[in-house]
């Protein structure tokens, strides 16, 4: 795909193998993008939310079937009360006054993630959400809040180890296809991601779905969350489907 191309600023779903079906995004550099303009770090959480929609409309437009957003962490709990009290809030804002749009447009909106720790309305406001778009079969946008990949790997092996202790499931019948269904995201039917996405310039992958990306291509974009837009996005699609997929064959 040429450079010219990108510029256009137009995601398409006629881009021959640079659509992967499932995209993960870390968006990362919120509070980077507000100090940079002399913002308080809340400013640069809500221009992060504001940024949502149309990468997710660009995902939806261009074929991705599923979308996860990593937008709260099991590490974020650990932040100063005042740095906590926004993201909840735009959460919150988000859960009760976008959910309707999202059901309309087709999106059905999952949460994953340890729900235990959130307030109880906000935990009603979740599954509210999934309740609301449940029968919809567009883009499947997963929202990861409260999610950690050790969380997510030590809760299957608890769960598991339950099972087995109660007579539901044989440990000499556990392979990766068994534990992988403990997971969030198998568990729930859906697919490993084809390429995850980190912005704000960092290249690690910060606790995220630790299991379900050890095919996934990686692709760490410089600019902020909020600057990320669909020609950032383009040229990561660009970058994956140039990429041979071998997942640990021979090549």
């Amino acid at each position: 795909m040429s450079e010219a191309r990108l510029e256009e600023g137009a995601v398409t779903a006629d881009w021959p193998g640079c659509v992967p079906r499932h995209v993960a995004i870390i968006m990362d550099g919120n509070r980077r993008w507000a100090a940079r303009r002399r913002l308080p770090a809340a400013a640069g959480h809500r221009a992060g939310a504001r940024n949502v929609r149309p990468v997710a409309d660009a995902c939806a437009d261009a074929g991705v079937e599923f979308l996860t957003l990593f937008a709260f962490s099991t590490e974020n709990w650990q932040r100063p009360r005042h740095e906590i009290r926004p993201l909840l809030r735009l959460m919150r804002e988000f859960l009760a006054h976008d959910v309707e749009e999202l059901r309309e447009r087709g999106v059905r909106l999952r949460i994953i993630g340890d729900r235990a720790r959130f307030a109880p309305d906000l935990r009603r406001l979740m599954n509210r959400a999934e309740g609301m778009t449940r029968r919809n079969t567009g883009l499947t946008l997963n929202i990861a809040a409260g999610y950690g990949g050790r969380w997510d790997i030590a809760q299957a092996a608890r769960r598991m180890a339950e099972d087995a202790r109660a007579g539901r499931l044989e440990p000499e019948l556990v392979d990766d296809d068994v534990f992988a269904s403990y997971l969030n995201l198998a568990g729930a039917g859906l697919p490993a991601p084809d390429l995850c996405i980190r912005t704000g310039g960092d290249r690690r992958i910060s606790n995220f779905l630790l299991w379900d990306i050890a095919y996934t291509e990686l692709y760490f974009a410089p600019d902020y969350w909020p600057d990320f837009g669909v020609r950032e996005l383009g040229l990561a699609f660009a970058d994956f489907g140039a990429r041979p997929r071998r997942f640990g064959r021979q090549g």
